[in-house]
């Protein structure tokens, strides 16, 4: 049988790791342990891991914070098992998670997995949204779980990702801690030559976040991260990654066109009302609920908006910066 870590970096998240424990309690597969690195955080989830001491093999470590790519690469070197598993702490699983990696694996091995995210039925109404948003055909972030993936090679998320101990000992963990860490990590992993693939069945109830405003510090995180991936890669920078930004554009400029050419300003009313449409219709149904169908609209426009504006931000200041220059995130705070 194979050996799994299951690393977890923590930040003022106690509650949400209590959730997570519980499923990995649950586990139908049984040989793992649990690595839980604190990064700094101020409300500790100790108290809330030795609860679990007699019903999971579970090792608490607390650091100054660094950034949730260098907590994640205090995780692989405290960790024993011989594939780890990254879960974010405010992730829910299924019971037949890891009995389900360990088939694929058996079946087909992958040095590097992702999995998809979904919502589960005990989310609000706004959690559903973002969830529908973040998954969703008519956004960015449907090429995140498919085969196909739109974005080029699949890049496995560190909120859902497994990898070989073989791929940490050769890429030697994270080398940015924050704004696109994991995506910067899957590209060097690939081109080391080791396999990555998606996972369907693998994947888990991610919470995101609970407001909106919260939402879109995060997306606007997302589209700088984006710009810093490029940073280091620069072709991996695709037509597809700059569709956030062309909506922004698009919508902020419909208002002038009135004043400008008039008709552009009634079509671009009508291209962005079919979208809306769209996106409610599928959301509604999707959910079966009308509520989170008008929530989704407004997390569809949260998202990419948020998401756009970062990606403009941070690109403009790229072309002011030295070329050799290489953002790590360690002096940067990640959005609460």
């Amino acid at each position: 049988m194979r050996k799994y870590s299951i690393i977890i970096p923590v930040y003022n998240r106690p509650d949400e790791v209590e959730e997570l424990l519980q499923c990995l309690v649950k586990q139908t597969y049984s040989f793992f342990e649990v690595v839980i690195i604190e990064d700094g955080s101020v409300n500790k989830c100790e108290e809330v891991v030795n609860t679990f001491k007699d019903s999971l093999d579970i090792h608490y470590y607390y650091q100054q914070n660094t950034g949730q790519g260098f907590a994640r690469n205090t995780g692989f070197s405290k960790a024993t098992g011989e594939y780890f598993i990254i879960l974010d702490s405010d992730a829910l699983i299924e019971n037949d998670y890891l009995a389900i990696v360990e088939q694929q694996l058996n079946t087909e091995f992958l040095d590097l997995y992702g999995g998809p995210d979904r919502d589960h039925p005990n989310f609000t109404p706004i959690q559903k949204a973002i969830s529908y948003s973040m998954t969703s055909v008519f956004t960015t972030g449907g090429i995140r779980g498919s085969k196909n993936n739109l974005g080029g090679t699949f890049h496995p998320r560190s909120f859902n990702m497994g990898l070989s101990r073989a791929v940490y000992e050769k890429t030697k963990g994270f080398i940015i801690t924050r704004m696109g860490e994991d995506i910067e990590f899957s590209i060097r992993a690939i081109s080391l030559g080791f396999k990555s693939g998606l996972i369907p069945e693998a994947f888990i109830y991610h919470k995101r976040r609970t407001s909106f405003v919260q939402f879109y510090r995060q997306l606007r995180f997302f589209g700088k991260a984006r710009i810093n991936i490029s940073r280091y890669f620069p072709k991996e920078l695709k037509l597809v990654h700059t569709f956030p930004m062309i909506f922004t554009l698009g919508c902020f400029s419909i208002p002038i066109w009135y004043f400008i050419f008039t008709p552009f300003f009634y079509l671009g009313i009508v291209i962005l009302g079919i979208y809306v449409l769209l996106n409610f219709l599928d959301s509604t149904i999707k959910n079966k609920s009308i509520e989170v169908g008008l929530l989704s609209i407004v997390a569809v426009f949260v998202q990419l908006i948020g998401y756009g504006i970062g990606f403009i931000t941070e690109g403009w200041k790229k072309l002011f910066e030295e070329k050799d220059f290489k953002q790590t995130g360690e002096k940067i705070e990640y959005p609460s």
